[in-house]
Formats: C-alpha cells, structure tokens, sequence
C-alpha cells in the first residue's frame, strides 16, 4: 500500500515545511550561549537566560496540544508560530542588552510548543495510522537536512557579518517556511485522525475521544515514560550550551563555526537515520531503539570530559545525533501507541514536551550553577549520571508499546486500541 496519490503534494510540502522550519529554541540555543559568553555574560546568567525560555515552554506546552487538538486550522497555528520566532530571533539581533534577550526568550518560548505538535499533528491528519511511523521519520529527516543547511548558512553569515547576523538569518529562514505551509491543502488534513480520535467500527474510521484525566494520571506506561523524557533532557540539555560556553572562552572567534560543525555533525545523523529508525520502529518495536539512544547519552558525557581537542569533540557529537535522532522519532511513535482512539493525541505530545521542557529548563541552569561552582568537567559527570538514571529507568519500567508487540491485555494500564498499526 502506498499514501494517497491525491494527496502527494500536501506530503511533500510537509517534508518542505520540516525543512525550512528553523528550530530557533534549540537550534539557537547553542549559538545564543556562546554569542551571550562572548558578550562578557558569567555562566549562571547564561543559564537563567535559556532557562526563561524553557519555563514558558514547560507551562505552555500541555494546553498547546489541547489547543491543537482542538483548532482545525492546522496551516495557521503554524504560520503565526513562525512569525513569533522570527520576531524573538530579530531582537536577538538587535542587542545582547538583558532587556531583549529575556524578550526574546519569552517569545521563543511561547511559540515553540505548538510547533511539535502541529507538525506531527497533520502528519498524522494526512497520511493517517498506518504511514504514520514511516512519514513521521520522513519528516525528522527533512528537518535535519534543513538544521544542517542552517548551520552551514549560520558558520558563513557569522564569518562574513559577525554573530549578530545569525540571528537575522533565522527571522528570514521562516518566509519559505510559511510558503511551504501554504502549500498544504486544508482539505487533505483529516481533523479526528489528527487529534488521534479514529478508530475502526465496522471497517470504518468513527471519532473517538477519552477523559484527559484516563488517557495522562490513568496509564502507568505512559506516566513513566514522561519520567524518562525528563530525565533523558535534563542529562542532554546543557551539554552542546556548556561545550559552546567553555570553546568561548578560549577562541571567541572560532565558538560559532565550532558549534555549526556540532549541529551539523548531530543533524546529518539525524538525517541520515531517522526514516530507518521510523521503519525499524514499526517492524521491530519502539523499546530497543529507546534502550540504544538512552544508553549513549552517559558515554557522551564522559567524553567530553576526557579531551579539549576539536576534532574529537566534534567527532563525540555522532553520539547526540544517535540519541535525539531516536527520541525525536520514537518517543511520539510511544504517544501515537498510548492514545490511539482517545482523541488526546496532541494533548499527550504537549504533556510530553512539558516534560522535555522542564528537563531542559532545568539542565541549563543545573549545568551553569555547577560550572560557576565547580568545573566543566564535574558538570558533565554529574549531567551523565542523570543519564544513567534515566537508562534505568527505561529499562525497568517501560514495556514494549507497538501494539503487535504489546496487546492492550496484557496490560492494565494500557489504553483501550482498537485499531492495530500495519506492518
């Protein structure tokens, strides 16, 4: 079986639009840490800067999907989303003066969580249930391919014009991002598939919808695995910040090519990977690939703080683009398995980046407080074994959730599915 043919052009502009969306959260995040080191900012103050960010993240992100879920202007959610991180990457531009920088902050930090579960939201509303898995790997990989575009772009604008142009050349990446979601057909979004609200009575897809309070508090599986995104992000958050920070210092000159050479290194990864892992995922389940990317993180950590030399730490980032290529996928393909036929489906991707927000959030100011007291080094040992926790953790506490793999009786807590993925 193959997509609709009918609707290839609204898959395509999908891939387009995960191309040309510029991550500005995270994908500026690194150069903000180092432009802000560079600027004479101390650490801990460079923390609390992203932590602003991630706080706004972490209360928004929950009612972002419920917002999601509900609207069925999918297009716009997007186009407005954008144009606020435009406006956030714009101020960046204009000063370092704390005044627009936690402006700034405040604006990346409201607009990034309904851009996730947008995303996957009219993947999910276009090529449906079955080609969720491959489509939604698909789609990590044009957005990877378009990180590494950016970070090339972003190591030449700040070599020719300096780094406060980094910042210009994010606001501008979003005018082809808004043509390619423009390009999507409104008509070819099906809104109870999007919210994960079809199931199959009869051999036909009928709306269905769940309690918020059965579908978060009443899935154990679910509750745990929330437990493991914060723990994997509170670990892997402020690592690529701190190494930007601790490279400033030395070679202010050289911070923001380095920290392009680490994103695209992690990105091409990404790229390169994410389909199969969308692929493998449905064929063999979610929890070895989960066991593989959890796993790496620790091993990172533990790197980094055995060398200074570039070449080895930029070759120490293949292992960050091991690990959020596979959470980046697999950790919606969990959600996607846990709500099917509840129609919570965004709500659940937003209740998820809450807690990949708060580990976030966290990390960094955890991480700064830590250099400010300590040392660089004593910050990433104690950020992996964070990681080694949140391994424990997945491995104990998480079943398999491909429902092939996993039937819903044997296991209380999980949700009631009445539709099975295909192989």
């Amino acid at each position: 079986m193959d997509i609709d043919s009918g609707k290839k052009q609204s898959v395509h502009a999908l891939e387009a639009t995960n191309f040309f969306l510029a991550d500005v959260q995270t994908g500026l995040g690194p150069f903000l840490a180092a432009y802000l080191a560079g600027a004479g900012w101390e650490p801990g103050r460079v923390g609390m800067a992203l932590t602003l960010a991630g706080i706004i993240t972490v209360v928004l992100q929950a009612p972002a999907g419920a917002i999601v879920d509900q609207l069925r202007s999918k297009r716009l959610i997007l186009v407005l989303a954008s144009a606020v991180l435009a406006l956030g990457a714009v101020l960046l531009s204009i000063t370092a003066a704390p005044w627009a920088v936690y402006t700034s902050q405040a604006l990346i930090g409201g607009a990034g969580p309904f851009l996730g579960p947008t995303l996957a939201a009219v993947t999910m509303g276009i090529v449906g249930v079955t080609f969720f898995d491959r489509q939604f790997g698909k789609n990590q990989s044009f957005n990877s391919a378009g990180n590494v575009a950016c970070a090339l772009l972003i190591a030449g604008v700040s070599h020719l014009f300096g780094n406060r142009a980094i910042f210009i050349t994010a606001a501008v990446l979003t005018v082809p991002t808004v043509l390619a979601v423009r390009a999507i057909k409104s008509s070819d979004i099906d809104y109870d598939l999007a919210r994960g609200g079809a199931k199959q009575v009869d051999g036909k897809e009928v709306p269905a919808r769940a309690s918020v309070m059965k579908t978060l508090v009443g899935d154990r599986t679910l509750l745990f695995f929330l437990a493991c995104a914060f723990l994997f992000h509170f670990a892997n958050a402020a690592m690529l910040p701190q190494l930007g920070e601790m490279l400033s210092h030395g070679a202010r000159a050289t911070a923001a090519p380095f920290m392009s050479a680490c994103i695209i290194v992690t990105q091409v990864v990404i790229m390169c990977f994410a389909p199969a892992i969308g692929r493998f995922a449905n064929l063999h389940g979610r929890k070895p690939l989960l066991m593989l990317g959890f796993g790496v993180l620790p091993i990172r950590a533990v790197l980094y703080t055995l060398t200074h030399n570039t070449e080895s730490l930029i070759a120490i980032q293949l292992l960050d683009g091991v690990a959020n290529a596979i959470f980046g996928v697999v950790s919606i393909l969990v959600v996607a398995d846990r709500t099917r036929a509840t129609g919570r489906f965004n709500l659940v991707q937003g209740s998820l980046a809450t807690a990949v927000g708060l580990g976030a959030a966290l990390s960094t100011t955890f991480g700064g407080k830590l250099i400010q007291h300590f040392s660089y080094r004593i910050s990433f040992l104690s950020l992996g074994a964070i990681a080694a926790l949140a391994f424990l953790l997945l491995w104990t506490a998480i079943p398999e959730t491909l429902p092939e793999r996993h039937k819903p009786d044997s296991d209380p807590s999980s949700p009631a599915i009445t539709q099975e993925l295909p192989a």
